[in-house]
């Protein structure tokens, strides 16, 4: 087992309209902003999570099995990328490559789960 500290850092929903999202989540959800990076095609709202591991029988509909196997768009922030890459890979964590620089200013790697979801260590952006 690897020794990082490591907690879910953002959950990311994918919308066609960001103002919309942004309108919907900020009034309709009475979420606060914490960063506005429209600029860059994304905004980040407070809100806590669980992260909830829910199995899907080898039988289940078409509609079901869809949802296992991909990019799940989580991220779990991380003092250190590097570090935390480097540890995973020591336990035999699958990364599709090394953690890279952001445009926007961040860190991230991507890894698969034993069955084969893709999630994402990210290191936040030096102030």
């Amino acid at each position: 087992m690897a020794n990082i500290d490591m907690t879910i850092g953002a959950a990311r929903v994918f919308v066609w309209d960001l103002d919309a999202a942004k309108r919907f989540y900020a009034e309709a959800l009475g979420l606060s902003m914490k960063a506005d990076g429209s600029a860059h095609g994304y905004c980040v709202f407070r809100a806590a999570i669980d992260l909830v591991v829910e199995a899907v029988a080898p039988d289940a509909p078409a509609e079901e099995r869809a949802l296992v196997g991909r990019f799940t768009g989580l991220s779990f922030a991380v003092a250190d990328a590097q570090a935390a890459y480097e540890a995973l890979a020591a336990v035999g964590v699958a990364f599709s490559g090394p953690p890279e620089r952001q445009a926007w200013g961040g860190v991230l790697a991507t890894f698969s789960d034993p069955s084969g979801n893709e999630l994402q260590i990210v290191q936040a952006p030096v102030a």
